[in-house]
C-alpha cells in the first residue's frame, strides 16, 4: 500500500527508503514520475489477473476462434454457465429510492427526498443505466469485478442541458492503490483514450504542448476484436488522490502532469466512482479471482472427452474385408486403416487363407467397443458436468431443466439452494446501484441549476416569495372577514336593542286561544333552522367558521416546504446525508407467481388489519396517528412505495382532523332522541285535536243558547200580539204567560250554568291529562339518556380495552411468554 499523504521531513531520511521516494508525488508536485511508478506498480499488482481475464475473454466470446473449423471439438460449458448467471444476478435496471432516514413526518425531508428522487430517475434514464449495469454484470460474471465511473457534464460542452454521465470502465481502464481492502484504498485512476486534437482542446489551456509527448497508437488487441479504428489515440489516466484532496491528470511519456486542480465533484466517499462490484476476491487484497477458474480443470476434462468422442465418432464406419489375389495382408489392413470414407469401404484381400480362412464372404471390422467407448466417455461427461453445476451452484430450476417426477418441495428447495449461492453478487450489484444513486443525487444537488431540478422534478413546490405572496393574500382576506363580522355584530347588537319588549311585558295570547289548525310559535326560527336557534347568530356563526377555515388555511402555508428549503438541505452536504436514506428496489427477475402470492398474501394483511383498525379510529379518531403507523409496519416488506404510503399519510391526516372536530352523539341517543321527538309530535297532534274538540263545543253552546233565546222571544212576541187583540180580559191571563216565560228563562240559564260547569269540568281534565302526558315524556326523556349514557360508558370501555389488547406484546402460541 503507496502512502501519498505527505512528503517526507529530513528527520524521517533514516525511516525511508531511497525506493520509496520514487512513489512520493509530493516531492515533485509538478512532475509525473511518481504517478506513473504508483499506476505501473498498480497495474503489475493485476497483472496475472489481467492474464487469465484475457484467456476468459477468448473462451467467452472470440469469434475467430469459433469459427476456425480445424481446431479441436469443445463443449462450450463455460459460455453456458455465464448466461444462466447473468441474468440470475441481474435482469432489471434499478429504480432510484430516496426517503427520510427519519420517519417523523417532517415536510422539509419529505419534499426533498421526492424531488431528488425524481431527478436521479430521469439522470438514470438519460445516462442508460440498463447498459452500463449489463456491461457491470458481465465483468462481475466473467472475470469478478465491474467498475462504473461518474462525471458531471456542464452544458454547452457538447450537451444542449447539464447531466450526469456513467461510464464503464474497462478492467485495463481503472487501477487503484495496492491495498488490503476497498477502505483502504487512497487514490483511484480511470483511464480515457483521446486523439491529438482532442488531447490539445482538453490540456493545451492548463499545460501548453506537453500532451504532445503522450505515447499515441492504435491498440492492435482492440483493433481485432473490432473494438477501435485506426486513428491513434493516447492514454490519460484521472487521477483522484483521495489523501491530498487533489485531481491530476497524468499520461505515459509526459514528464509534467497536464493537469491539477481540486476535487470537481463534492462526493461523500470523495472517490467519482463507487467500490467496484466483487465476485471472489484473493484473500487480503482486492485481486479478484474468476469463478471460472474454480471449475478450469473440469473445463479441460469436458474439452479432452468431447474431442475423443468427436475423434471416435468419425472412426465409427463399416468397413470390411473380402478374398482377392495379389495382396499382402499388412497391406489390406493398412488400406482399411487410412482409407476414410463416409459410408463403407470393403477392401480386397488376395490370400485369404492367411486371413483366417473364414467362410464368411465378407469380415467387419469390430464396432461395438468403438460404441461403447463412446457411451462410457458420455456418461464420463455428465458427471463432470454435474461436479461443475455443484461448484457453480447452478441447480436445474435455475438452467430451465427439471424432472416431472419431484416435488414441489423439492424444486424450490433447488431454488432456494442455487439462489443461495449467487445471493452475494446479487447483493454487490444492488450495493453498486445504491452507490451510483448516491454520487448521481450528490452531483445534482451539487452542480445543477435550480431550474434544472425543476424541469427534471416537475415539482410543484412553491418558493418561498410565492409562499410570502400567499400568506399576504390570505392574512389579508381574514383581516377583510374579521372586519365584517365584527360590523355585523355592531349591527345585530343594534337591533336587539330596539327590539327590547316595552315596560309593560310581553303581550299574552288573544281571548279565545289561537284559531282551530294553527300551529304553536316556532321561536321565529326560519325553515330550515334549528329551533330556537337565531338567524342572524346563525350567519354570525357561519360567517367564524370560515374565518376560521381561512387561518388554518394560513397555517398550511406557512407550514408547507419551499423549493428554498430543499435547495438548502440540498447545499448542506452534512445534514443531507443525515437526513436522505438512498435505497434501490431489487435489480433481480421477478418470478410472476411469486409475486402473485406476495400480493395476494398482501391483500390478505390488509384484509384483517384495515377491519380492526378501522374500528378503533371510528371509536377514538386521536388513535389515527397510531394505527397509521401500524398500517405501514404491516405494509413496509412488501415495498408498496411511496404512493400507498403517502395515501396512509393523507388517511391519517383526515382521522385527525375528524377528531378534532365536535363528536356527533352516540347512534343509541340519536335512536332514543328520535323516538321522543316522535312522541312529543304524537302528543301535540292529540293535544291540537283536543283543542279543536272543545272549541267545536263552545260555538255549538252558544248557538243553542242563542236560537233559544230568538224562539223565547218570538213567543213572547206572539204572545203579546195575542193579548194586545183579546183586550183586557187577557191582560190576567197575558200575566201568567209572563211568569211562566220568566219561568222557562231561569230554567235556560241554569241549564247554560250547567253547561258551562260541564265545559270548564272537561277543560280541567284536558289540562290534567296534558300535565300527566308532559311527566310521561320527561321521564322517557330521562331514561332513553340515561340509556344513551350507559351505552356510551359501555363503548368507551371496549374501545380502551380493544387498544390495551393491541399495545400488548404477542405471546408465542403454546407458551407463557417470559
Amino acid at each position: 500500500m503507496s502512502d501519498t499523504s505527505r512528503p517526507p521531513s529530513p528527520a524521517d531520511d533514516d525511516d525511508i527508503r531511497h525506493d520509496d521516494l520514487e512513489f512520493n508525488p509530493q516531492l515533485e508536485p509538478k512532475k509525473s514520475r511518481a504517478w506513473l511508478n504508483l499506476l505501473i506498480e498498480s497495474e503489475k499488482a493485476f497483472e496475472d489477473w489481467n492474464k487469465h481475464c484475457d484467456y476468459i475473454d477468448k473462451q467467452y466470446a472470440n469469434s475467430q476462434r469459433l469459427a476456425d473449423r480445424v481446431r479441436d471439438k469443445e463443449f462450450q460449458m463455460f459460455w453456458a454457465n455465464t448466461e444462466v448467471i447473468g441474468p440470475s444476478i441481474y435482469a432489471k435496471p434499478p429504480n432510484p429510492v430516496v426517503v427520510p432516514k427519519w420517519k417523523d413526518h417532517r415536510p422539509v425531508p419529505q419534499a426533498a427526498s421526492e424531488v431528488l428522487e425524481r431527478c436521479v430517475t430521469v439522470a438514470f434514464d438519460l445516462a442508460h443505466i440498463n447498459e452500463l449495469m449489463l456491461q457491470v454484470r458481465n465483468d462481475v460474471a466473467l472475470i469478478g469485478r465491474g467498475v462504473a465511473w461518474c462525471r458531471y457534464e456542464p452544458k454547452g460542452e457538447g450537451y444542449d442541458y447539464e447531466k450526469v454521465c456513467i461510464d464503464f470502465k474497462h478492467r485495463k481502464d481503472f487501477l487503484h492503490s495496492v491495498s488490503r481492502n476497498w477502505s483502504e484504498v487512497t487514490w483511484v485512476a480511470g483511464a480515457s483514450y483521446l486523439t491529438r486534437q482532442e488531447a490539445r482542446d482538453r490540456f493545451e489551456p492548463t499545460s501548453g504542448d506537453a500532451y504532445k509527448e503522450a505515447e499515441y497508437k492504435v491498440d492492435r488487441d482492440i483493433k481485432e476484436v473490432g473494438g477501435t479504428d485506426n486513428r491513434e489515440r493516447a492514454k490519460f489516466w484521472e487521477i483522484w488522490d483521495k489523501a491530498n484532496k487533489r485531481v491530476v491528470w497524468v499520461a505515459e511519456g509526459v514528464e509534467d502532469i497536464l493537469d491539477e486542480d481540486d476535487p470537481h465533484l463534492d462526493c461523500q466517499d470523495f472517490f467519482p466512482c463507487p467500490k467496484p462490484a466483487y465476485g471472489t476476491l484473493q484473500r487480503g487484497s482486492l485481486v479478484p479471482v474468476p469463478d471460472v477458474l474454480q471449475y478450469r480443470d473440469q473445463l479441460d476434462e469436458i474439452n479432452l472427452l468431447t474431442a475423443k468422442i468427436h475423434a471416435l465418432s468419425n472412426a465409427l464406419e463399416a468397413k470390411g474385408f473380402y478374398p482377392a489375389g495379389g495382396a499382402e495382408l499388412g497391406d489390406a489392413i493398412q488400406a482399411a486403416i487410412q482409407n476414410k470414407t463416409a459410408g463403407r469401404l470393403l477392401v480386397p484381400i488376395s490370400n485369404w487363407a492367411a486371413f483366417g480362412g473364414s467362410k464368411e464372404v465378407i469380415i467387419w471390422m469390430p464396432m461395438a467397443e468403438i460404441a461403447q467407448t463412446i457411451t462410457a466417455l458420455v456418461e464420463l461427461r455428465k458427471t463432470i458436468i454435474t461436479d461443475i453445476y455443484q461448484i457453480m451452484g447452478l441447480s436445474d430450476i435455475m438452467r430451465g431443466s427439471t424432472d416431472a417426477r419431484e416435488t414441489l418441495g423439492a424444486q424450490e428447495l433447488k431454488t432456494q439452494y442455487g439462489s443461495t449461492r449467487i445471493r452475494d453478487k446479487q447483493e454487490e450489484l444492488v450495493r453498486l446501484s445504491r452507490d451510483l444513486v448516491t454520487i448521481t443525487g450528490e452531483i445534482i444537488t451539487e452542480k445543477f441549476d435550480e431550474v434544472t431540478i425543476i424541469e427534471m422534478s416537475q415539482t410543484q413546490l412553491p418558493t418561498a416569495k410565492m409562499q410570502r405572496d400567499m400568506a399576504k393574500q390570505l392574512s389579508q382576506q381574514l383581516a377583510q372577514q374579521t372586519q365584517q363580522l365584527a360590523m355585523a355584530q355592531q349591527m345585530i347588537q343594534q337591533q336587539q336593542a330596539q327590539q327590547l319588549p316595552p315596560p309593560g311585558g310581553p303581550q299574552g295570547p288573544p281571548p279565545g286561544g289561537a284559531p282551530p289548525g294553527a300551529s304553536p310559535p316556532a321561536s321565529g326560527a326560519p325553515p330550515g333552522q334549528p329551533p330556537g336557534q337565531d338567524p342572524m347568530q346563525a350567519m354570525l356563526a357561519q360567517g367564524q367558521a370560515v374565518i376560521d377555515e381561512g387561518h388554518k388555511a394560513l397555517k398550511k402555508v406557512l407550514e408547507a416546504p419551499t423549493f428554498d428549503q430543499v435547495m438548502a438541505l440540498f447545499g448542506n452536504s452534512r445534514i443531507k446525508a443525515f437526513t436522505l436514506d438512498i435505497e434501490t428496489d431489487s435489480t433481480i427477475q421477478v418470478d410472476e407467481n411469486a409475486e402473485k402470492q406476495r400480493r395476494a398474501e398482501f391483500i390478505a394483511v390488509l384484509a384483517q388489519l384495515i377491519p380492526q383498525l378501522t374500528n378503533m379510529v371510528v371509536g377514538d379518531p386521536k388513535t389515527a396517528n397510531f394505527c397509521g403507523e401500524v398500517l405501514k409496519f404491516a405494509t413496509a416488506p412488501y415495498r408498496a412505495g411511496r404512493s400507498l404510503d403517502g395515501a396512509i399519510d393523507d388517511f391519517v391526516e383526515q382521522m385527525k382532523a375528524r377528531g378534532e372536530q365536535p363528536q356527533g352523539p352516540d347512534p343509541a341517543t340519536v335512536q332514543a332522541q328520535t323516538a321522543l321527538q316522535i312522541e312529543q309530535m304524537k302528543d301535540a297532534r292529540e293535544r291540537d285535536k283536543d283543542k279543536a274538540d272543545a272549541l267545536l263545543k263552545t260555538q255549538d253552546l252558544k248557538q243553542r243558547d242563542e236560537h233559544k233565546k230568538m224562539e223565547i222571544a218570538s213567543k213572547e212576541r206572539i204572545e203579546r200580539a195575542k193579548m194586545d187583540a183579546s183586550g183586557q180580559q187577557d191582560a190576567a191571563k197575558a200575566n201568567q204567560v209572563n211568569l211562566k216565560a220568566m219561568a222557562d228563562r231561569e230554567k235556560h240559564q241554569a241549564d247554560m250554568i250547567g253547561t258551562q260547569a260541564e265545559i270548564m269540568a272537561e277543560r280541567e281534565r284536558i289540562s290534567m291529562e296534558r300535565v300527566a302526558n308532559q311527566d310521561k315524556m320527561n321521564l322517557q326523556r330521562q331514561q332513553s339518556q340515561m340509556k344513551g349514557n350507559d351505552m356510551m360508558q359501555r363503548a368507551n370501555e371496549r374501545r380502551a380495552m380493544q387498544a390495551f389488547k393491541m399495545s400488548q406484546p404477542q405471546r408465542p402460541p403454546g407458551g407463557m411468554g417470559p
